[in-house]
């Protein structure tokens, strides 16, 4: 049975989009760390070239903002929340970017 709750669909879109963001990430130079480490984060201007790059990048970027899993930290960076974090490390393991 398929759970087609609220929930369970936001869950869905936000670990597509955490999946989609690391491949992103990945395929531009990037690595987990500069968004799942709380003091670091993309830049504006990086943000704004993946945006170029890509129209996924944006539509990732609005839901995991909307969903509060991501947000601008105090240096005005991109950043996973702590929501996005323990979503990230559940699909890929805390190794694969560990922020310890």
């Amino acid at each position: 049975m398929i759970d087609a709750s609220p929930l369970a669909s936001m869950q869905r879109s936000l670990r597509q989009c955490l999946s989609k963001m690391a491949a992103l990430l990945y395929h531009h130079g990037y690595v987990l760390e500069t968004v799942s480490i709380p003091h670091r984060g993309l830049e504006r201007h990086d943000v704004a070239k993946l945006s170029s790059a890509s129209s996924e990048w944006q539509t990732c970027e609005r839901v995991l903002i909307n969903s509060e899993a991501a947000s601008w930290n105090e240096h005005n960076r991109l950043v996973l929340t702590s929501l996005g974090r323990e979503l990230l490390f559940d699909m890929f393991g805390e190794g694969a970017a560990d922020c310890a």
